[in-house]
């Protein structure tokens, strides 16, 4: 049984594949955080932005098998025929990992889609991820040390991003942390920081929630 908060198909908005047509899969459930406000104070991410409680979202709902799912989400895919080829899926959360498996990866795959996942990192992946991009969060211990792209929400409290700097990404990025109401934040401006960090130590790239900027889901 997979639980889907929401699935939908929009641009990718962060990152090294921003722009991209997607269609994102955002799983139920946290290892981070419940997802209620009375816990975010305690919880180990405090500053998550999402909704992923519940399967009440736009497409969501609960699927019995991997092939029920992967039958829904590609029927979401709104391109033409012709561009099939440029098929991707992101799957997201909450954390994904807690329910994303080989089983659902591999029915994706056979309709022809690129999968990606987006996690905080703690957990191991199942193998056959096409992209894996990794946001480690403060106070955890990360598992996952490689994959395609590292995004660090910046700053946030007792993370240095030096410490991940020799990790085995092919792609680093610092992204300012989003001032959303209730969320819990570092004195200062993000925006300005994560821009000076970035002059400094150019092997990371600035990372803006594009979505957000245009106006998109």
């Amino acid at each position: 049984m997979y639980s889907v908060k929401e699935a939908f198909y929009t641009l990718q908005g962060e990152g090294a594949q921003a722009g991209r047509a997607s269609v994102f899969c955002r799983f139920t459930g946290c290892n981070l955080w419940s997802g209620r406000e009375r816990d975010r104070a305690k919880s180990q991410c405090t500053f998550c932005d999402t909704d992923f409680v519940g399967t009440d979202g736009q497409n969501g709902g609960q699927f019995p098998d991997a092939e029920t799912l992967a039958r829904h989400l590609a029927t979401l895919w709104q391109a033409p025929e012709e561009a099939n080829s440029e098929r991707y899926v992101v799957f997201t959360g909450g954390e994904p990992l807690l329910q994303l498996d080989a089983a659902l990866i591999d029915a994706m795959h056979v309709r022809g889609f690129e999968v990606a996942v987006e996690t905080n990192g703690t957990l191991s992946p199942p193998e056959g991820i096409d992209w894996i991009c990794v946001s480690p969060k403060s106070d955890t211990t990360l598992r996952l040390t490689r994959g395609n792209e590292l995004k660090l929400v910046y700053p946030q409290a007792g993370v240095d991003p030096a410490n991940f700097a020799g990790l085995d990404f092919t792609h680093f990025f610092l992204q300012p942390m989003d001032l959303s109401p209730g969320a819990i934040v570092s004195d200062g401006d993000p925006m300005a920081a994560t821009v000076g960090y970035c002059l400094r130590h150019p092997q990371w790239r600035l990372s803006l929630q594009t979505h957000k900027i245009a106006g998109i889901d």
